[in-house]
């Protein structure tokens, strides 16, 4: 059926077809630009969430920056900015955060809305070529006369073409949107999970070093009472000497 199918008479004679092949091209150059992207961000997070916890730690702090922003995930970037700035504003870890991860969502989502439009309109595109189609075939018939009944039945099989050249172009499209915008929900999830778990381990880290702190001050503090105490008696004798 397909292979007897005059194709080139179609294209030529049917411009909403040749809108249908338009859309399929941009639809799979969008795809593929996709498939790309997100291979090229799929980073080992949970490695680089071991290795960036073990040097915060370690109190290495720009090395575990460092170890984020080498990893191509969107937890890198998102880590990374969020560690950095905890470094100059603790406390606005959690806004420098939602930031980075908004700026990570904006590049995942690019062009994913291309292929929801593809998904939504092919079809719509495909049936008005059938009815156009059908259209032309009944004029077709209304100037051949009453005996070119197979010249409707050709004309509707062509008009028909479009509908199921959309429903091609929108299955796939409809999958891979969906697909797409999964991976970037997780990936997303992943970045902000990994980076609050880092936040938590710098906060634990600065209340170590405050309690530490503070322990050295009522140690040094209590010394200071001891001498002062110790040193009282003889101050008294030697006042009553005088």
């Amino acid at each position: 059926m397909f292979v007897e199918f005059n194709w080139i008479g179609a294209l030529t004679d049917s411009p909403i077809l040749l809108v249908l092949v338009g859309c399929s091209v941009i639809t799979l150059g969008f795809a593929l630009e996709r498939v790309v992207y997100f291979r090229k961000r799929s980073g080992d997070a949970d490695a680089t969430l071991i290795e960036a916890l073990k040097a915060v730690r370690d109190d290495q702090i720009k090395v575990a920056i460092t170890h984020c922003g080498n990893n191509s995930h969107p937890m890198g970037k998102v880590a990374a900015t969020t560690m950095a700035g905890f470094l100059t504003a603790p406390r606005e870890t959690e806004e420098i955060m939602q930031v980075a991860l908004s700026q990570q969502k904006l590049l995942l989502e690019r062009n994913t809305g291309m292929l929801g439009t593809m998904a939504a309109i092919a079809p719509l595109i495909g049936l008005l070529g059938t009815v156009w189609g059908i259209m032309r075939a009944f004029h077709a018939m209304g100037a051949a006369g009453a005996g070119a009944s197979s010249l409707v039945a050709s004309g509707v099989a062509e008009a028909l073409v479009t509908t199921a050249a959309g429903l091609v172009i929108a299955v796939p499209a409809v999958m891979l949107y969906n697909h797409f915008n999964r991976r970037l929900n997780i990936m997303l999830t992943v970045a902000e999970n990994h980076t609050r778990s880092l936040c938590v381990a710098l906060r634990e880290k600065d209340a170590a070093a405050s309690a530490v702190a503070v322990a050295q001050m009522v140690k040094a503090s209590t010394n200071t009472d001891k001498i002062g105490q110790a040193n009282s008696p003889q101050e008294t004798a030697t006042a009553v000497a005088g």
